[in-house]
Formats: C-alpha cells, structure tokens, sequence
C-alpha cells in the first residue's frame, strides 16, 4: 500500500502544492508567537536593531530545522515522527532576560544556559519517558484542557491588539491600543471567517480554512492602512545563520540551572501534547517514543544555542489545528519545517509576514486555544465517570488549581521566589493537580513492557 493510500493519517503524503498549503497554514498560526519572544528579549537587553532582526531570522531558521527532525525522526533516537510544531518557548523568557541581563553574562550567559539545559535535557528525556504510565486518559485529556484555557489569555490579548500593560517612561503603564475597536473588528472578522469556511467548504479547502481567515484579516488591515512594512525594504534578499554571533558561550551554573527547571516545566507540557495528539492519531504513545520526543527538546535547545536564539518545545495552538483540519500528516508539518527555514533566510519574506497584526492572528488563536482545550474534552470523553466518580475530583481540583494563577496573576507574590515560580505556572500545577489525584485515586498505575522493545530493545516504530 502507497502512503498516498495509507489508512495511518500520520503517514499519508500530499501532493507538493497541499503540502506547502496545508503547512503554510501550520506556519502562519505559530508564526506571530516565535518572533515574540526573540523581539521581547531583544528589546529588553536592548539589543541593536540589527541584532534583533538576526535574533527573528534565527529562531525561524531553528524553528524550522527542529520541526523537521521532530517530524520525520533522526537517527533511531531522536524525533517522535508525529506531526508535532516546534517554536521557540514563551515560559524561558524571564530565565533568559535575568541572565541576559547580567552585565557579567550578557547573550553568551544566556547562549551557554540555553546549550546546558538542552544537554540537561537530552539527558533527562529517558528518565521522563517512563513517566508515560502516570498519564491516564483522565490526565491527559485534564493537561489538554488546561493549556488550551491557559492560553487563551493569550490569545485574546493577541485579539485585543497587544499587551494590556506596556513599559513607559517610569515603569508600566495602561496601553492605550488595547481593546481598540478595530482590533477587535478584525479578530472578530477572523473568527467568523474561519467559523463560516469550515462550515461552508468542502474536502481540502476546509482544511485551509485558519489560513483563508487570516488572509481575509490581514488584507482588511493592509486596505485600512494598519499595516506597518517599515524595515522591508532594507532587508536583504539572503541571511545567513552565522553560528555564535554572539562569541563564545558563557556557561554560568545558576542560569543554567534556572533554565533546567523551566525545561522540567516544558518537558510536563510536552508530554500532556504528545499523548494528545497520539489520542487524535489513533495510536498508544510508546515509552520510547515519547523519550525520542522529548530529547527533540533538548536536540533543539543545543541547535538553537549554536545558531544564537533560545528555548523550542512544542506548540499548543498548532496541536489545536490539527484538532480542526483533522490532517494528521507529519509530512505536513514537515514542510511548514522548511517554509521557517525559508523564512529564516529570507530576510524580506520574515519582515512581510511579521508585519501581520496580532489582532489578526487572535482572531484565529481564539479558535487554535479553544480548540486545544476541547482536544482535552474529547479525550476526557473516554473516561468512566458514572462507576468511578472519583475521577470528578481529579479534573474538578485540577482545573480549579491550575485557573488560580491565570486569574489572580499576583496571588502568589509574596511567597519564596521558587515557590512562587512553581505555583505561577498554571500548567504546571494542573499537570501536577491531576497526576498526584490520579495516584491518591485510582492507585499507581502498572508498569507496561512492550514485546517489540523486550525482544528486540528497538521501539516498533523504529522498524518502519
């Protein structure tokens, strides 16, 4: 059988022009959070321009190269051969501004954390990968519900246009755009762009529906002249990823040890995402799998320190978009790999599609994070809560935990900086929440042992 016949949807192939399509689309939701955080850190160490527009150029490039080797595997070891979207990380930002700005480290201090935790990383992913057991549908489908409504704060200050607090001269102040009206137009536009192509399209074309919606909202902010191309025209035509821009890394024992605990942080989402999206594949996440997932993380890290930028784990919002296409091909993202690899070279072409407004790019988020918490609804669908009304408990608790710091951002402020650290991160707690609930509730979970790796120590999917 063909792999343009498969019945597995993680293996089917699509013609070259579906699959720039379809991982354009892959690229354009992810697109607007991986050059946030290159531009965030290179605004808040006060980077010159040119240095910020190399930072955005490289992290699209890593972007890319790690996407590819999640997607499609290198080597028996590393890549979980899902379709799995890998960018930069939004939770290592306040680990690599603090060591940024040390004068005493600078970019090298926050090169050699992110090369140490990558290693750190590498190293811990098996350790990880036996976790696989603690992680029942009823926690899996509790983490998925928790990103998604985590993120959508997010996403709808995207929708709002921006920040509601900005930095002004004396410290934070109220930001006068957000929630401005037409910004709030055109997300609301978006949605129901996207909402009216899905229900109105048929076979491929609904699957580019999240594309078609942005498009629809970008072009309405070109032709209401919110559409800032400044800096296009002085862009070159190629960039080159000069390895180490920034000298010789700085490997300092604290920044690296606070950038191992965030990739802890990150490893625990990553799994909840995994297991998802095997859920949606219809396949039973291996513990060898989900240990050559994880050491993609730390692969990436290594990758990214090399090439000048930062942290990669994997996308929640694009998670969601496979949940609304139901296009499960890892060759689809495979090649949104290599259109971030393109962009990454191209400097004008990274400029023009950074020049998307957030509000924009909302509009469709609302749908991605939405559509990543009810990925957790569908899983926890299979989960037996008339004989065993315990497990109410275990998503109740959870998700009330895990909403105490989206809601309350300042709740914890007063406690021990790690203790504060820890409980910030909703996810975190949640994951957690719903792990030790599941123990306390329904036991330890028995060890499983695959025939394939017990006979012949290789997992099932490396024989392929």
């Amino acid at each position: 059988m063909s792999n343009l016949d498969t019945t597995d949807p993680v293996e089917k192939k699509y013609p070259i022009p579906s699959l720039f399509a379809l991982g354009l689309q892959h690229v354009l939701v992810m697109y607007a959070g991986a050059v946030a955080v290159p531009l965030i850190v290179g605004s808040a160490l006060h980077l010159p321009k040119d240095q910020i527009a190399m930072l955005v150029s490289a992290d699209l490039f890593c972007c890319g190269i790690v996407t590819i080797i999640q997607a499609l595997g290198f080597g028996r070891h590393v890549g979980i051969r899902l379709p799995i979207m890998m960018g930069i990380s939004f939770t290592a930002v306040p680990s690599i501004i603090a060591t940024g700005t040390n004068p005493d480290l600078g970019m090298p201090g926050v090169i050699g954390a992110v090369i140490g935790s990558g290693v750190f990383t590498v190293i811990a992913a098996p350790f990880f990968g036996r976790w696989v057991r603690f992680f029942p549908p009823v926690v899996t489908g509790t983490v998925m519900l928790v990103i998604g409504l985590s993120l959508m704060r997010v996403g709808v200050n995207w929708a709002a246009g921006g920040q509601p607090m900005i930095r002004g001269p004396e410290g934070m102040i109220p930001n006068p755009a957000f929630g401005a009206p037409f910004a709030l137009a055109v997300a609301a536009i978006v949605l129901l762009s996207i909402l009216l192509l899905t229900r109105v399209l048929k076979g491929f074309l609904s699957n580019l529906a999240v594309l078609i919606g942005i498009g629809v909202g970008f072009a309405i902010a070109i032709a209401s002249g919110k559409v800032d191309f400044h800096g296009v025209a002085d862009a070159g035509w190629v960039r080159i990823i000069h390895p180490l821009a920034f000298g010789w890394p700085v490997f300092e024992f604290w920044s690296i040890l606070s950038l191992c605990a965030v990739m802890t942080v990150m490893m625990i989402e990553s799994t909840g995402q995994f297991l998802a999206v095997g859920d949606m594949a219809g396949r039973k996440i291996s513990q060898a799998e989900l240990t050559r997932g994880l050491r993609t993380d730390g692969v990436g890290n290594i990758i990214g320190g090399l090439l000048n930028t930062f942290t990669y784990t994997t996308y929640a919002q694009n998670v969601g978009l496979l949940q609304i296409t139901g296009v499960l091909s890892r060759f689809v993202v495979a090649a949104g790999g290599v259109i971030l690899i393109l962009l990454g070279s191209l400097p004008k072409v990274a400029f023009i599609s950074a020049s998307i407004p957030s509000y924009v790019v909302g509009g469709a988020a609302i749908v991605m994070f939405g559509m990543v918490s009810a990925t957790g609804v569908k899983i926890l669908a299979k989960v037996d809560f008339v004989a065993n009304r315990r497990n109410l408990y275990i998503v109740a608790v959870s998700v009330g935990l895990a909403m105490v710091p989206v809601v309350a951002d300042n709740i914890f402020a007063q406690l021990p900086a790690a203790v504060e650290k820890f409980l910030h991160s909703g996810v975190l707690v949640g994951t957690f929440a719903a792990a030790l609930l599941n123990i306390l509730f329904n036991g330890v979970p028995a060890k499983e042992r695959e025939d394939s790796e017990l006979q012949n120590h290789t997992p099932a999917a490396d024989l392929a």
